[in-house]
């Protein structure tokens, strides 16, 4: 019986070790050329056919800062809801702001509003069974994505960091953000993050309710479809905005070459700021190619305030051929940096849950708009 248990102890090693590299696709080896700018219309093209769903006008998104304008911004529209929530996030932690979420789904559930939450089974580890149960008997549907059995094994490794909160279909939220009390406040000490999310109304919506709806049929094998989750969504601002997900499953390169490409394309100015950040080869060779074209690339990271010290060693390691270039990094010191945001010469912008790493690029299920 001994030897029994060794070989499944070692067969279950050797499985975990492989998933943590192999995603069964390879990866890719060249970087896109500089062939246009961001202002060109074949960038725009090239963006919403080669890579996701197609660029749409119509939008109004704005920013907000830290948990004293993003906890309130999210809460509000959730309290407002008439029909329907839908809400993914990758951390979500019992605490004061875990309630107040938990409280107000919850209500809203009770109220006949229909809710469906997906958390990941890693990152709401440390969320207590009394939230859950209390948002259950509230009519709250509550899904764990990827929980740990002996047969999904394999996929252990592959977590949903999306972060998308859809309220009626028409208002939507993603971001940076976790519900747990770390992200509370103004980043106004070491025990306070820094972090940005954006609010999102317009035909986007569309897109953020689609990439919600990816998860969940993956989990629940069942679709939420018809007016109540995708009404039709008029124009209610002057910006254009698609979004991209990418997932292990059906190919995880669509926001890596997002990101290559747009760093490919710019001709001016990349500002990326990132709580993860680990350039590859390919990466690290897109970023010198855009120097040489004389582009000003500048890189905001987290200083000696950080929850992975092992990503900030490995972040470094990557530092010495962007310094020779020229690229210019800083690190951010009050607090633990948690942003995910890149502007390429002031005309592309970048924000959601996915991190510099090949973690995010290849293993992640993420989202960004």
């Amino acid at each position: 019986m001994t030897i029994v248990w060794v070989i499944l102890g070692t067969a279950a090693v050797v499985i975990i070790g492989l998933n943590l590299f192999a995603t069964g696709e390879k990866k890719l080896k060249h970087g896109p050329r500089h062939l246009y700018s961001t202002s060109d219309p074949q960038f725009v093209r090239a963006m919403g056919s080669l890579l996701g769903p197609s660029l749409l006008d119509g939008n109004r998104v704005s920013p907000c800062y830290n948990g004293d304008q993003i906890f309130p911004a999210m809460l509000t529209a959730i309290r407002g809801a008439e029909k329907t929530i839908t809400f993914e996030t990758y951390i979500y932690w019992s605490g004061e702001i875990g309630r107040e979420f938990a409280e107000a789904l919850s209500e809203r559930a009770r109220a006949g509003v229909k809710v469906h939450v997906l958390l990941d089974w890693v990152g709401s580890g440390r969320l207590k069974r009394q939230f859950l149960e209390d948002m259950e008997k509230a009519g709250v549907e509550v899904c764990r994505y990827h929980p740990l059995h002996w047969y999904t094994l394999a996929r252990i490794n592959n977590r949903t960091h999306r972060k998308l909160l859809v309220v009626d279909g028409r208002i939507g939220f993603t971001g940076g953000v976790g519900i747990a009390d770390k992200w509370l406040g103004h980043a106004q000490d070491p025990d306070h993050w820094r972090d940005s999310h954006f609010r999102a109304e317009g035909p986007v919506v569309a897109q953020m309710q689609a990439a919600f709806m990816d998860n969940w049929l993956k989990t629940q094998a069942r679709v939420l479809h018809g007016e109540e989750y995708f009404p039709v969504l008029q124009a209610l601002g002057d910006q254009a905005a698609q979004v991209f997900q990418s997932s292990p499953r059906e190919g995880s390169e669509s926001i890596r070459l997002m990101y290559l490409l747009s760093i490919a394309s710019a001709e001016k100015t990349i500002h990326l700021a990132n709580s993860y950040f680990v350039p590859d080869d390919l990466a690290v060779e897109s970023f010198v190619a855009a120097r040489a074209r004389g582009v000003s690339v500048q890189v905001i990271v987290p200083g000696e305030h950080i929850d992975a010290t092992v990503t900030r060693r490995a972040s470094r390691s990557r530092w010495g051929p962007l310094l020779e270039a020229g690229v210019e990094i800083f690190e951010y010191q009050p607090t633990m940096f948690h942003c995910k945001v890149m502007v390429v010469d002031g005309l592309w912008v970048s924000v959601g849950s996915t991190n510099f790493d090949n973690r995010s690029f290849r293993l992640n299920d993420e989202a960004n708009l």
